[in-house]
């Protein structure tokens, strides 16, 4: 059996305090185009999400953004100097182990995730994906950098923006689910958007992302928090964010929801220039409409349009209602325990949380949240 570092507790607990620095030096313009572009809609400032526990959202399902959720797991699941879990062979083992942890968690507190992989992105999509490529050169750089000095808190945090999501990976991820009776969904193109329509049409209850970027594409309801890691000793819950209370509070329309995303920009333009989101949303308040209050902030309609349009009206599929299946624990030990090396009794320990989690219609759990360390392979 695979032997991981004696360490891997204190890594995966130090992980929860990471930071994921993606635009450089703290002079850097707080909402500078390349930050935009590098971690989606930045509407924190604007939105107020209640807060609530996991089990207080027990018989829903969610819809959950599945590449933004296992970045995040791959970005925080690390060892203490910034480098990946992996198995014997040199295989990355980190977004294993959150996915099971996660979802074992959500099942046995009565929440139902569906998990949408991301498809195609689109052509406009390119110079996003092109400038998170170079933070990810340029934090790898520093990464190997802060190892060579031996300064290994400032080697995590970079380490922490070097993630890669391989087609393996995503094909072991939705492996994992399916051993476990959790339905995913391909979608032909943006995880979210397919995850908002899903909301959209009732299909879900809500879409789960770490992105605001859903509720421009529709999201009656945003969850968020999913894949977040917990400090020792606390629970964090879900940030549930109404989107036809957001409006309502915010004095808002759908459209201007849409002015303020295209103002301050988002993966497919880079807003207007010295536009954050409280300048966006005063302008929204104007009620102008869209193409007089795109003047106004010095952007040409005609140009913004396409972009607009990608948010309207998204690339997604018809899919029908998740179906949730009975476990396969034969099929979850092959590919933890067989193939990557986890830890029989500890894989065993989740399933059995999963074997127990409540019917859908029953009433709340009491089951809590493990820790991701309770999955690692044990010593031999």
């Amino acid at each position: 059996m695979y032997v991981w570092p004696r360490f891997r507790r204190e890594a995966l607990r130090s992980a929860a305090d990471g930071q994921h620095t993606v635009c450089g030096g703290p002079n850097r313009p707080k909402y500078s185009p390349l930050l935009k572009r590098a971690v989606g809609l930045p509407l924190r400032d604007l939105v107020h999400p209640e807060e609530l526990p996991w089990e207080a959202l027990a018989g829903r399902s969610l819809a959950v953004d599945g590449y933004n959720a296992l970045y995040q797991f791959l970005a925080t699941i690390r060892q203490p100097d910034g480098r990946l879990f992996t198995d014997a062979e040199g295989r990355v083992t980190s977004h294993l182990m959150g996915l099971l942890n996660r979802t074992a968690s959500l099942l046995a507190e009565g929440v139902r995730p569906v998990w949408v992989m991301d498809g195609k992105a689109p052509d406009r999509k390119a110079g996003t994906l092109s400038q998170r490529f170079r933070v990810k050169e340029r934090a790898e750089e520093a990464w190997k950098e802060a190892l060579a000095a031996g300064d290994l808190e400032l080697a995590r945090r970079k380490a922490a923006a070097t993630s890669h999501l391989s087609r393996e990976m995503v094909a072991e991820a939705v492996e994992l689910l399916a051993a476990l009776g959790v339905p995913s969904v391909q979608a032909p193109s943006e995880g979210e958007a397919q995850a908002a329509r899903m909301a959209a049409e009732g299909l879900v209850w809500a879409a789960a992302s770490e992105d605001y970027d859903c509720l421009l594409f529709g999201a009656p309801r945003l969850v968020r928090g999913l894949a977040a890691r917990a400090p020792k000793g606390k629970a964090l819950g879900a940030q549930v964010i109404d989107r036809a209370q957001l409006l309502s509070t915010l004095g808002i329309s759908s459209e201007e929801l849409l002015l303020i995303g295209l103002l301050i920009g988002n993966d497919y333009s880079d807003g207007a220039r010295g536009f954050g989101p409280k300048r966006a949303l005063k302008l929204a308040q104007e009620h102008l409409g869209l193409e007089a209050s795109l003047r106004r902030a010095g952007l040409d309609p005609e140009a913004v349009a396409p972009v607009a349009e990608l948010f309207r009206t998204p690339e997604v599929a018809t899919v029908a209602a998740p179906v949730f299946r009975a476990v396969d624990p034969d099929a979850v030990i092959r590919l933890l325990v067989d193939r990557h090396g986890f830890s029989d009794t500890r894989v065993r320990a989740a399933l059995e949380r999963v074997r127990r989690s409540p019917h859908p219609a029953s009433e709340p759990p009491r089951g809590r949240q493990q820790r991701l360390d309770a999955f690692a392979p044990e010593a031999s």
